[in-house]
């Protein structure tokens, strides 16, 4: 079992990465071949540093931008929108001044562009315990990536108010990412006895052509939450204290598709492994997703949930979404809490759930058997 106490070492080793001394040049991995939805933008050969919003305009047109040590102005959003193929060296914390209001606090827009920071959101100052269904307003989501192609690396995302990353950009990678709510675990003066935190999604994607590796999640909701995209790869990523690794929830008129979700390790969340899409929706489809070779352990209320009655876990399900070719392959191994149940999929019909799902690379343990309503699922040891 992967305790927060590893996982905490692991962050004071990202973190170090994440503020190198001297500052660190990023670069770009990440490629783009589709439709661009941003023009090309050609900077000039100059250094453009940044220590202030107002040296924003002038420095993003240099292909070469320094980040310095900064608090963004209350109620503002820092938007950078470099040049193509430009280098953005980070050389100190980036923090957001308090206020109630809507956000975003971050936005990165533009084509084949990198970027690094160590992002304070002081979410300590606005949890309440009520997350995004009351109590303050929170600012969400700390930090937006929107552009097409490159990568986004080597980052501290510290206490995002609500949702931490938001990822809408295509054909993207990125990697080393440490999001840090783990504050969030323990209640406040605000919160009425229970955590602080709430919502605090790790990392949301709304994206075709996206990949995110080698990075960690401490928080109160969704390490990852895929809302729509295609070809996403979720992969050697450390994930503990929230409500795992998810699919949805998917809404109407929404694909997801070609998804592969491998080598990540997920601790002490209330379900592990999650598809759950709306129980209203229609003329969605959630297909061909891949589980492999991944560990968890401390699931608290269920190993693997498929449901199609989200909100509800196990309620009515719904039909308008399709969900199939969902595989367990190589090794994936799951263990449940005492109370938790270890499998358990609840399909509207056989139509909405379609095809046989094989599961043989799925081992779980501990807890309840679960419950499994129209779905067809072969192998497995559950």
């Amino acid at each position: 079992m992967i305790s927060r106490l590893c996982v905490l070492a692991l962050l004071a080793v990202s973190s170090v990465s994440a503020v190198p001394s001297p500052p660190s040049r990023l670069t770009t991995r990440g490629q783009f071949n589709g439709t661009r939805r941003y023009p090309s933008k050609v900077g000039k050969r100059c250094t453009g540093t940044i220590a202030s919003l107002d040296d924003v305009s002038d420095a993003q047109e240099c292909t070469t931008i320094i980040i310095n040590e900064f608090t963004v102005d209350a109620g503002e959003t820092f938007t950078l929108n470099a040049a193509d193929g430009a280098t953005v060296t980070m050389a100190g914390d980036v923090t957001f001044a308090f206020q109630e209001w809507e956000g975003p606090l971050m936005v990165v827009e533009g084509n084949d562009i990198t970027s690094g920071h160590t992002l304070n959101g002081l979410g300590e100052m606005y949890w309440d315990g009520q997350g995004s269904s009351g109590g303050t307003t929170k600012p969400a989501p700390l930090l937006r990536i929107n552009h097409d192609g490159g990568s986004f690396s080597n980052v501290v995302v510290l206490n995002s108010p609500g949702r931490a990353t938001a990822i809408g950009g295509n054909g993207i990678v990125v990697s080393q990412i440490t999001v840090d709510n783990s504050a969030g675990d323990e209640p406040n003066d605000m919160s009425d006895g229970q955590p602080a935190g709430k919502n605090t999604d790790g990392f949301d994607i709304s994206a075709d052509d996206v990949t995110v590796e080698d990075s960690v999640v401490m928080n109160q909701d969704d390490c990852l939450a895929i809302n729509r995209g295609t070809n996403i790869k979720f992969q050697n990523n450390q994930c503990s204290g929230g409500h795992g690794i998810s699919i949805g929830s998917i809404d109407s008129d929404t694909t997801v598709s070609g998804v592969t979700i491998s080598g990540n390790t997920v601790s002490d969340s209330m379900q592990c492994f999650r598809i759950k899409t709306d129980a209203t929706a229609t003329d969605s489809t959630v297909s061909d997703v891949t589980y492999s070779d991944n560990k968890a352990s401390g699931c608290q209320e269920f190993g693997i949930l498929i449901t199609q009655s989200y909100p509800d876990a196990l309620g009515t399900p719904g039909t308008g979404v399709v969900i199939s070719g969902i595989t367990w392959s190589g090794t994936n191994t799951v263990s449940v809490d005492d109370d938790a149940d270890r499998v358990d999929i609840n399909c509207g019909s056989t139509s909405s759930c379609s095809g046989t799902w094989d599961f043989s690379g799925l081992t779980v343990t501990g807890g309840n058997e679960g419950t499994i309503l129209n779905a067809d699922v072969s192998g497995g040891s559950f």
